[in-house]
């Protein structure tokens, strides 16, 4: 599994800490290696427009940097690529959220484009891209949110309260899992939320 870094907020909590310690490969997004290296950490890719990344990291890790000018892209979206063309199908995305509210909306939304298993781990929770009906490990008591993105059909089981074909995103927000596993019924594609705490 690789892990992306973004350039978000950089994390705090223990989980996505120790994900980029023990990733076998980090892609950092070009803004997201400035804060990744002062750190004492050495990416195996810096990915983006190249933009955001210092002038002194630039020279310094040129040979790792992969430029891609496309502005039709944000920088989540061209680490995804370039992993996948790479080969990884599994990805944990870290510091997509935080700092400004509409890059975060934007980041999260992406997950649902990747076509692979793909996953935004944040402070407080994970991201998980879904599409039809799929079951979920949880806990019981765990805080789960389902952002609907054109689902047909959505009934829940194991959760505390029912589901329906809702069409705005907090109409999914603050529902509860029941037991160790919940599934949603559905056709069509949705967002989980499965927070920490």
């Amino acid at each position: 599994e690789a892990v992306i870094l973004v350039n978000g907020e950089y994390p705090t909590c223990p989980v996505p800490l120790t994900m980029l310690e023990e990733a076998s490969f980090v892609a950092c997004c070009d803004g997201a290696a400035n804060e990744y290296i002062s750190r004492g950490h050495t990416p195996d890719v810096i990915v983006g427009d190249g933009d955001s990344l210092s002038t002194e990291y630039h020279k310094r890790f040129s040979p790792i940097i992969h430029q891609i000018p496309d502005q039709e892209t944000n920088d989540q979206t061209k680490a995804v690529r370039y992993l996948q063309k790479r080969g990884f199908r599994r990805i944990a995305i870290v510091g997509a959220t935080g700092k400004r509210e509409d890059h975060t909306l934007g980041n999260i939304s992406l997950l649902l484009e990747s076509g692979m298993e793909v996953r935004t781990i944040t402070d407080y929770g994970v991201f998980v891209p879904a599409k039809d009906t799929q079951t979920f490990a949880a806990h019981p008591g765990q805080q789960i949110s389902i952002i609907n993105f054109g689902a047909k059909g959505l009934q829940g089981e194991g959760l505390v309260y029912p589901l329906s074909d809702f069409t705005n995103w907090w109409q999914g927000t603050l529902n509860e899992a029941t037991s160790d596993e919940f599934t949603i019924h559905c056709t069509g594609e949705y967002l989980v939320f499965l927070a920490f705490m």
